[in-house]
């Protein structure tokens, strides 16, 4: 099949519904060596079906072909003709190829089911830029993303709060900087990793404050030259029926098509949650490693050494967060990088932060996984806490800092071969029920010892 456009005639794939434009595109970009996101796709879709709504309710756009166009569109919504959106995800142009792409397979689609011609350009971007459609569609796309972010995070938050519930009576060793510190519960340590989730949630869910204000009916550099007035107050009120979403025009569209910061904020939010995501999985694999959880087993470790399991979904949300803190550098360099009223890098920042946000989601799905398996190991906690020179750290307020330090020593002096451990030491010296009282669940955590100074404490 042969197209023309204004460069010539060209031949495009048989069976394609893309156009001479999407053709040039494929052969010209060979870049990241994947198509545009299937979110942004889909997003887009539902940005020509609100543009073709608010065309036909102004009189514009004839009702059959409105009509079509928006059943091609709601077929791309809802992810049918992938196959038909070949663009690499990393083009020049601010996106423009990834807009006709969209005109020219929605055209295809709506003149063959409307039973009507309906052109890509006259019809199905009518009023309309690239540089007002691409960033509405990063937006819609970056938001429903960011809604499933705020449900992973709430999935992660709710999984440690029940292994906090669940470990609540556990004591076990504290560490800081890696080396024994003074013993607190198993379950305070995953509630602390729940607080740092349900942060991520909220801050998650702020997003939308940023990133709900588009720049749809601004057409090139923001003035809405060459679009009906009422076309442009109505574009953004169909496309947030449509979408479900709180979207609002931006006041100043000249700003909003030129500066692409809402989206940096946006993906620190999600770096944020790349951090919480790294180091709750790092300190789950630390205490696998010293014993004091057991996680499950799902897939053998090692083709050389039989029965070695690694802690897989671990070290897959671990490298879900890296990737993610490295697709915000890139947004940021990119959104640095526009220049006056526009951002011809946009597409980058939609491949970098979408890519983020899919693997983030993708990461605590393996996260949560894991520790809604996770089981303690009570017996190795209590070894471990037995064992250690810093429970002496709780005396400090009976003994005196000299006094707990005195036991110590004495303790590590004698001879290790035979040796007790520290607390049945402790016991034999203040008495079992006194070291229970001290070393409790109750009393680690109680924030704060009570009592008269000088008195029992």
């Amino acid at each position: 099949m042969r197209e023309r456009d204004f460069l010539g005639e060209i031949d495009i794939l048989d069976g394609a519904r893309w156009g001479a434009h999407t053709e040039r595109a494929r052969r010209n970009f060979a870049v990241a060596g994947r198509a545009v996101d299937p979110g942004l796709v889909r997003a887009y879709a539902l940005v020509k079906k609100a543009c073709a709504r608010a065309n036909r309710e102004g009189g514009w756009l004839d009702s059959r072909i409105a009509d079509a166009i928006e059943v091609a569109c709601d077929e791309i919504a809802r992810g049918g003709h992938a196959d038909q959106f070949p663009v690499d995800a990393l083009q020049g142009g601010a996106g423009t190829s990834t807009n006709m792409n969209l005109n020219e397979v929605i055209a295809s689609l709506a003149s063959e089911g409307g039973g009507v011609a309906v052109d890509p350009l006259d019809h199905v971007n009518l009023h309309q830029s690239t540089n007002d459609t691409y960033p509405t569609a990063l937006r819609v796309a970056l938001l429903y993303a960011f809604r499933e972010l705020a449900s992973r995070a709430e999935g992660l938050q709710s999984a440690f709060q029940a292994k906090e519930r669940e470990f609540a009576a556990i004591v076990t060793v504290g560490r800081t900087e890696l080396r024994t510190a003074v013993p607190l519960t198993l379950g305070s340590e995953f509630g602390a990793l729940a607080e740092a989730f349900a942060r991520d949630r909220w801050r998650a869910f702020k997003c939308e404050e940023r990133l709900r204000v588009v720049n749809l009916g601004g057409v090139a550099v923001g003035t809405g030259l060459g679009a009906p007035r009422d076309y442009i107050f109505r574009a953004t009120d169909r496309l947030r029926e449509i979408t479900g979403l709180p979207l609002a025009r931006a006041e100043n569209l000249v700003d909003a098509t030129a500066n692409a910061d809402a989206i940096v904020e946006a993906s620190g939010i999600a770096k944020a949650f790349a951090c919480d995501l790294v180091k709750a999985a790092r300190d789950l694999r630390f205490l696998s490693h010293t014993g004091e959880i057991a996680l499950e087993p799902v897939q053998a470790g090692s083709s050389a050494m039989p029965g070695k399991v690694n802690p897989v979904l671990l070290e897959a949300a671990m490298q879900a967060g890296m990737r993610a803190q490295a697709e915000d550098s890139l947004v940021a360099a990119a959104a640095s990088a526009g220049s006056l009223q526009i951002n011809e890098f946009l597409p980058l920042i939609a491949d970098a932060s979408l890519g983020a946000l899919r693997a983030l989601a993708g990461g605590a799905a393996c996260l949560e996984r894991c520790v809604r398996s996770i089981v303690a190991d009570r017996e190795r906690c209590r070894e471990l806490v037995d064992a250690d020179p810093m429970i002496v750290s709780a005396f400090v307020p009976i003994l005196g800092y000299d006094g707990a330090g005195e036991l110590l020593r004495e303790w590590e002096s004698s001879s290790s071969a035979g040796r007790p451990t520290l607390r049945s030491f402790l016991e034999a010296k203040l008495g079992a029920d006194e070291v229970a009282r001290v070393l409790s669940p109750e009393a680690l955590m109680s924030l704060g010892f009570r009592g008269e100074p000088g008195g029992k404490r």
